[in-house]
């Protein structure tokens, strides 16, 4: 097939909205309106790509000139049905990030969500899926029959579990369990999930301690091992830090940062003023601003051995509920110009970190965030040089949509590695 006839049957094989294409593929609502205008006959082979990947398909390219390229104008394609088997996904935690990962995979032909495990009552579980006060309600019909979810000829049941190694995930023949509680950090509680017969643990926290690995789509995927069996993906504003530090320090070089992270409220933050340990967090989330510990630098730092000692930062928690930015601030090895800056990063965001970055050029705010696909949206007014010593650059991102749906894809690809 060619381009167009490639990009017209993948729109007809799931029929979704150019914005549920965002949430699924990382590729903005515009570069598909433009395609669908024209039929798909400009589309990049990289958007092909990742559209049949998002349908189960390997997309493979055919030129009838030696050397040729996908993206030229007489290249020919073929999708074959990925005969990846499955991943079969135990949730452990249904919260926001656990909820947000079930909404992005529940209709991916790559996984299956065989079980789901939290302290509510299912029927709270089954409400709080179906009606989001973020991404709204839930255009398909889910119900709930006693424990079990019900959809498109699928099951996925529902169980009460109090910490890990209370759920037999060797009885669901579980593939990868999520631990998307936030509450269990520690190498030796996450064991438990394995000890209980998962083969492999996700979890959406960084850890306290030593575990398999760290992994951040667009820094280090490529290191992952078969042996890996507890992984963290850290957290949404790590894995923004990282980008930002790596598409700066390998356009430009990097001496030293600064970043603030301008966070949504959480919630574990009161909206009231209670008493907590942490006497900042004992005050209202929907009153204040309150400053706020991250370990955003310290996990980059990891990654990126060269910034040991050479990135802090500090958390702003204020009253909103999704949308949130880091300002980062560098001292440069050469201070390049905004112009340059800006362009590093619209270039990664078209060539090596396509659907990890999104570009604009829009004065946008913290709800233009909401919902992307991304790890980041880069906000190339914001970019700034003081006194040529001093660049400032400021990203965006869904604190729990575009991280949900890195959590997938790391899933995805330790799968790959098992030959799934």
């Amino acid at each position: 097939m060619n381009r167009s006839d490639t990009f017209i049957y993948l729109l007809s094989k799931y029929p979704w909205t150019d914005y549920e294409w965002e949430k699924r593929t990382g590729i903005t609502r515009a570069t598909f309106g433009n395609n669908r205008k024209n039929s798909g006959q400009n589309v990049k082979a990289k958007t092909l790509e990742v559209m049949a990947k998002a349908c189960g398909y390997k997309l493979t390219h055919s030129n009838p000139r030696d050397g040729g390229s996908p993206n030229d104008e007489d290249a020919q394609f073929q999708l074959d049905k990925n005969k990846i088997e499955k991943i079969r996904i135990g949730l452990f935690g249904f919260g926001r990030i656990g909820r947000n990962i079930f909404r992005i995979g529940y209709n991916d032909p790559r996984f299956e969500f065989v079980a789901i495990s939290d302290l509510g009552n299912v029927e709270a579980m089954h409400y709080l899926l179906m009606r989001d006060s973020i991404h709204g309600a839930m255009q398909e019909d889910i119900t709930l029959e006693a424990k079990d979810l019900i959809y498109n000829g699928k099951t996925t049941r529902l169980l009460p579990g109090a910490a890990p190694g209370s759920i037999p995930w060797d009885a669901f023949d579980v593939d990868i369990v999520i631990d998307s509680t936030g509450a269990y950090r520690k190498k030796e509680e996450l064991q438990m999930h394995i000890d209980s017969g998962a083969k492999r643990v996700l979890v959406s926290k960084p850890p306290i301690n030593d575990i398999d690995r760290i992994v951040i789509q667009g820094v280090n995927q490529d290191d992952i091992q078969s042996s890996d069996k507890i992984i963290s993906t850290t957290s949404s504003t790590t894995q923004v830090l990282a980008l930002m530090m790596k598409v700066l320090d390998e356009s430009f070089g990097v001496e030293r940062a600064m970043m603030t992270t301008v966070h949504a409220y959480t919630s574990d933050q009161p909206l009231a003023d209670a008493v907590r340990s942490d006497l900042r967090r004992s005050r209202s989330a929907v009153e204040n601003i309150i400053p706020n510990e991250t370990w955003a630098p310290e996990y980059v730092s990891q990654l990126m051995p060269k910034f040991k000692d050479k990135i802090s930062g500090i958390a702003m928690n204020v009253p909103v509920a999704n949308g949130s930015c880091i300002d980062l601030t560098t001292e440069m090895k050469m201070m390049p110009s905004v112009e340059e800056v800006n362009k590093s990063f619209q270039d990664a965001s078209a060539d090596n970190l396509s659907g990890l970055i999104r570009f604009t050029e829009d004065p946008i705010v913290s709800s233009d965030a909401i919902g992307g696909g991304e790890t980041m949206l880069f906000d190339s007014k914001a970019t700034m040089i003081a006194s040529n010593k001093l660049l400032k650059t400021v990203a965006w991102f869904d604190n729990g949509w575009g991280f949900a749906s890195r959590i997938l894809e790391v899933a995805e690809s330790y799968s790959q590695l098992e030959g799934n």
